[in-house]
């Protein structure tokens, strides 16, 4: 479907790519990955055609079309509901839509034969391009991303930047490209929504190509990892744990051939240092050097996956009970967060606060942290000493400081060393250490806070997403450092794979209550979807034991009526008729003031009314065709009476 030749592409005053052959195939659903600043997101922008190749060229058919999710579609403005906005993925449907819209207002006065065939091939068109369901089909989506039904609605203007990316990721998988582009998808979406992508994406008939750091979604999505690492593509067939078992070995093997070249390199340097300065020997030694001028040097390999040891300090051991929650209490004006909450929290307690958006995890952990004002009691216990990391603690960072000052400050025992260190493990290397916190992107912000609450020393740390703006990597190194950490913590996440490494209890909050499992989260996982199956099986069972009790009722035997005779029986026919020619006029009457109403510049301007002219115009449409096909039945029928009268 698409071959890429050779590609070589300089950014920046630095090759990403030399060299590069990939080869996309129909079907295939394509993870790509790679550390941060390898130039993932540049290869889909030169697939897109927004980026030219250097050197090399990038093939693809003339009709194929891409969809691409990025985040420059942030800019994207308008005052339109979602439902609208999502709705322009239909561009040749919505404009036959229009087409017709003109047609029949013209059809108000002129009945012409040459109206009424433009009316009927519009229609026709129309109906293939399945225009009839176009509101169903986005609903549908705009659903299954999140949205509820009365959101559809409202102004696309008045979301947040992640939900505004959910109506823009709806609109690429309703306009169905032959290839979708997908770059970090999940950063946006909750755990119920992520697993819908899954399932929409597995089931999708284009290629996908999608750029993740969330392994669980690339595990059970993917068939294909194609890695981004020291200019050079590498495809590995299967998920991302396939991935790392070949990885492995080819990194043994990588190794193997980079230390054999090392020493083979040290020995025709020792050679050449022990002959150059004697003449008998000059010849030789500079046949030696010219051959390693030649030698094609094997690149020293690269581990995404090292352990790293953060020296995670605690400062002092907290009490036993580290926090009490009691008959807490939480309701803004629009939505219930919790009632009645009694939970406790224990040293030790490595807590995953998991589910949807907008069920109060962030409120209820504000409401822990003492952020957030609740009724209820929430009592700290006994030399608690607290860490909270959320995107609003971004505003504490001193804009004037320099990354390594920020971590200074709040880390003045840690040698510079200790610091960069930490530092490199959340994607801040060589000299942007010195950035000003000023300057620094809100992704970068986050990444400086984070790294500066591992410094806090504290017993107890609440995390609310700390896998946001992380690549793979760091993801593994933080896992790493909460593996180690021997205080308490709550995180909130929507990364499986990561609350699967570090928690051993599991908070969600259902129908206003906190729930807890007392467990991991795979072992929730398990007992959940057998939860999920019992209750479908239960229901099961209900519907069928309804359905045999109602085989199992006496049927009522109907009194048998006296042959009508055949005049009476063509009076009720034809008065039958009658109402059914009536129903039918009367239908067409509506239909026509329908059709007035969306010439009516007071309805053409208001979305929602225009939306509602639209469904009742449906719906009239197919009560005219069910009317007319019994006006049929009831002629036919009053036909044969007569005949045999």
């Amino acid at each position: 479907m698409i071959a890429i030749n050779n590609l070589s592409f300089e950014f920046g005053g630095r090759y990403l790519y030399r060299q590069v052959n990939w080869h996309i195939k129909p079907g295939e659903r394509i993870g790509l990955i790679g550390m941060n600043g390898t130039g993932k997101s540049t290869l889909l922008r030169l697939i897109n055609g927004e980026y030219q190749p250097g050197e090399g060229n990038i093939s693809k058919p003339r009709n194929l079309t891409i969809g691409f999710l990025n985040q420059d579609q942030l800019s994207f403005q308008s005052d339109s509901s979602i439902l609208q906005v999502a709705l322009t993925a239909f561009e040749e449907a919505l404009k036959l839509e229009q087409e017709i819209e003109v047609i029949l207002k013209k059809m108000e006065t002129d009945y012409s034969d040459e109206v009424i065939q433009q009316l009927s091939d519009k229609q026709e068109a129309f109906e293939r391009l399945d225009g009839y369901n176009l509101h169903h089909k986005t609903e549908k989506v705009l659903e299954g991303l999140g949205f509820t039904t009365d959101q559809l609605s409202q102004p696309y203007a008045k979301f947040s930047g992640g939900w505004r990316m959910r109506v823009m990721l709806a609109k690429l998988l309703l306009q169905n490209p032959d290839l979708l582009m997908l770059d970090e998808p999940t950063n946006h979406l909750d755990l119920p929504t992520i697993e819908w992508l899954e399932e929409y994406l597995r089931n999708y008939e284009g290629s996908v190509i999608v750029v993740s750091h969330d392994r669980e979604f690339l595990d059970r999505m993917v068939n294909k990892i194609v890695e981004v690492s020291m200019q050079k593509v590498t495809e590995y067939p299967g998920n991302y744990s396939n991935y790392l078992d070949s990885k492995s070995l080819r990194s043994e093997q990588h190794q193997r051939e980079y230390d054999n070249q090392q020493q083979f390199i040290k020995q025709q340097e020792a050679l050449i240092n022990r002959f150059k300065a004697k003449a008998s020997k000059a010849s030789m030694a500079q046949s030696r050097v010219k051959m390693l001028d030649r030698i094609e040097r094997i690149d020293a390999p690269e581990d995404d996956n090292r352990e790293i040891k953060i020296d995670f300090r605690i400062g002092q051991q907290s009490g036993k009970v580290v926090t009490e929650l009691q008959d807490v209490y939480k309701k803004f004006p629009d939505i219930e967060i919790v009632r009645q909450a009694n939970r406790e929290i224990v040293r030790g307690d490595k807590i995953a606060l998991i589910g949807a958006n907008g069920k109060g995890k962030s409120t209820l952990l504000r409401m822990i942290a003492g952020t957030e004002p609740f009724t209820g009691n929430i009592t700290r216990g006994y030399n608690v000493n607290e860490a909270f990391y959320a995107q609003h603690q971004l505003e504490s960072l001193t804009l004037e400081n320099e990354i390594l000052d920020e971590m200074r400050a709040y880390g003045n025992d840690r040698t510079d060393t200790e610091l960069r260190t930490l530092l490199g493990c959340f994607l801040f290397n060589g000299d942007d250490v010195f950035k000003k916190i000023k300057v620094l992107s809100g992704g970068e912000k986050a990444r400086v806070a984070l790294a500066r609450t591992l410094l806090a020393e504290a017993n107890f740390m609440l995390l609310d997403e700390p896998t946001n703006h992380l690549d793979i990597r760091s993801i593994n190194i933080l896992i790493q450092a909460l593996q180690q950490y021997e205080g308490t913590f709550i995180v909130v996440s929507h990364d499986r794979y990561f609350v699967s490494q570090i928690a051993n209890k599991v908070w969600w909050l259902e129908d206003q209550e906190l729930k807890e499992y007392p467990g991991t989260y795979a072992e929730y996982d398990y007992w959940h979807h057998k939860q999920l199956e019992a209750k479908e099986q239960l229901n099961a069972q209900k519907n069928s034991a309804a359905k045999k009790e109602k085989a199992m009722q006496p049927v009522k035997k109907q009194e048998s009526k006296p042959e009508a005779t055949a005049g009476a029986l063509v009076k009720e026919l034809t008065k039958n008729f009658e109402l059914a020619e009536q129903r039918v006029d009367a239908i067409k009457t509506k239909l026509a003031q329908l059709e007035q109403d969306f010439a009516n510049p007071e309805y053409i301007q208001d979305a929602n009314k225009m939306k509602t002219l639209r469904e009742q115009y449906e719906t009239l449409r197919n009560e005219l065709k069910q009317a007319e096909a019994d006006y049929n039945q009831a002629f036919e029928k009053l036909m044969e009476a007569q005949n045999t009268v």
